[in-house]
């Protein structure tokens, strides 16, 4: 029973997980299964009256998840815990546990973190695993990875779906101003550790060995930093689209449906203040020609007499 637990906490030295196999995809099908799920019954999560256990379920896996992965290193000595790899310095272990106190909380700070790190940081965790190389479907810490790198989508998407969040512009520039405080606390780690030290990927790349998007970035500090904030606005502009187009398309709907009869409804503007003025000169429109149609005109009045004549 010793053996089996050693096995099953520790490491192997030969490689265990293959890129793009059913080990790969199998938990990132059922993580979208369960997002499905959710929003298949998001009413009915909504209105269940011991909603807030389902929360609280949510973040205690999130945490518990969170917290096994140093339980491990604290519990296996052969796996060698040291500070030049094993400092809590990364995005997606951030994002768990800002995804934990999202569920209890509901708070919109932690939400708007947690959006755009996900689908900017964690996402590459999802498609290049690298970092479970040596450790597969028969050790704990396979499972513990895809726990932890899938939870945070489980409950990002179901605050959107259940409790409505959403992010905003500005929860893009929140969540990139925590993101490069987090990069400050990396360079600044890497650099006191020294040689061994590579948090957020900040000097150097991956496992040599390993098929990720990491290594093709060049060597040079700045060079390496300025072209991963390109790539991270990018990602964060693109997770932001879906939302700005579904704002376009609710408030051209809405100047649709407000509009008279006639009355030529102008397309939303790329800027959002020439949007807004839009849309503002096209309701002053439509309320005087409301007017002109519901104001009677002379010859159709009637002469009253007064009530107590």
């Amino acid at each position: 029973m010793r053996e089996f637990f050693h096995y099953f906490f520790g490491a192997g030295e030969e490689v265990e997980f293959v890129n793009f196999s059913l080990a790969h995809f199998l938990p990132i099908l059922m993580a979208i299964g369960i997002i499905y799920l959710t929003w298949r019954y998001r009413d009915k999560l909504g209105a269940y009256k011991n909603e807030k256990n389902v929360r609280l379920a949510l973040a205690l896996i999130c945490i518990i998840t969170e917290m096994s992965y140093f339980w491990r290193l604290v519990g296996v000595p052969d796996l060698n815990p040291n500070p030049h790899e094993h400092l809590p310095i990364t995005v997606c272990g951030w994002c768990i546990i800002f995804c934990s106190y999202l569920a209890v909380t509901k708070n919109q700070t932690l939400f708007d973190i947690s959006y755009f790190w996900l689908f900017s940081g964690t996402i590459f965790a999802l498609l290049t695993p690298t970092v479970i190389t040596y450790t597969g479907p028969t050790r704990f810490r396979y499972y513990q990875f895809w726990l932890e790198h899938t939870m945070g989508y489980i409950t990002l998407f179901y605050m959107i779906f259940v409790h409505k969040m959403r992010p905003t512009l500005k929860s893009m520039i929140k969540a990139f101003c925590s993101l490069g405080v987090l990069t400050v606390i990396a360079v600044f780690a890497n650099t006191i550790l020294g040689t061994g030290a590579n948090y957020l990927f900040m000097a150097e790349g991956e496992d040599p060995n390993s098929k990720s998007l990491v290594n093709m970035l060049p060597q040079n500090l700045w060079l390496r930093a300025l072209l991963m904030g390109a790539v991270v606005s990018v990602l964060f502009l693109l997770s932001y689209l879906p939302w700005y187009l579904k704002d376009r398309k609710a408030k051209k709907a809405l100047q649709a449906a407000e509009a008279p009869a006639g009355v030529e409804v102008p397309a939303p503007a790329e800027n959002s203040e020439a949007t807004d003025a839009a849309a503002e000169a096209m309701m002053q429109e439509a309320h005087l020609q409301k007017e002109e149609h519901t104001l009677p005109s002379h010859g159709s009045r009637r002469l009253r007499r007064p009530f107590n004549d």
